[in-house]
């Protein structure tokens, strides 16, 4: 019996079959940052911030129209799809949609765990901007602070408001315009 080389398996589109492999991953929910897997575990803390940002803002996603959820994000043309902490997203738009784009959402909202700090800083913030999300909070939990990113541009984010302590009340501009209580992250 001789010995069969592998077979090779080719995929025409690497960036479709990442895609459809973490919408069918068989355990917790996953997300892919630059081509690599990451479950998503959530800590109770991490949702107790996310929660805490739901509540405070569900007034104003109401009377937008809209609705708040984590859900899945593209960003096409990339090895990238994300389910942030909280986005806020019209509700005409997800009417039968699968995953949005970042262009899509009024807020994204990000909450670090100790896992995952240096991708909602660094690579999320820069992709968030590429593909046009108007506001990007990020509420870092080891810096103990929330930072809001808005005008996006190719560059990044070319406005910023913070870091902030926690405590520190932070402003969300329009359409949202009200004052985010963060004692509670």
């Amino acid at each position: 019996m001789s010995a069969q080389p592998p077979r090779s398996y080719a995929v025409e589109n690497p960036e479709k079959a990442l895609k459809y492999a973490i919408r069918h991953f068989k355990s917790n929910r996953a997300q892919v940052v630059e081509g690599v897997i990451k479950p998503l575990t959530p800590a109770w803390s991490h949702e107790t911030a996310a929660s805490s940002i739901r509540r405070q803002i569900e007034p104003a996603v109401r009377r937008l129209g809209c609705t708040s959820d984590s859900s899945d994000l593209d960003l096409p043309g990339t090895p990238n799809w994300y389910i942030p902490a909280v986005a806020v997203v019209p509700e005409d738009a997800v009417e039968g949609a699968g995953a949005l784009l970042p262009d899509q959402t009024l807020l994204i909202v990000e909450v670090t765990s100790d896992f995952n700090g240096d991708a909602d800083r660094i690579v999320k913030r820069r992709r968030y901007a590429e593909f046009g999300a108007p506001l990007y909070l990020l509420v870092d939990r080891q810096e103990q602070s929330c930072t809001l990113f808005s005008e996006p541009g190719e560059l990044g984010y070319t406005r910023t408001d913070g870091p902030h302590p926690f405590g520190t009340p932070l402003h969300l501009p329009g359409p949202f315009d009200l004052e985010l209580d963060t004692s509670d992250f």
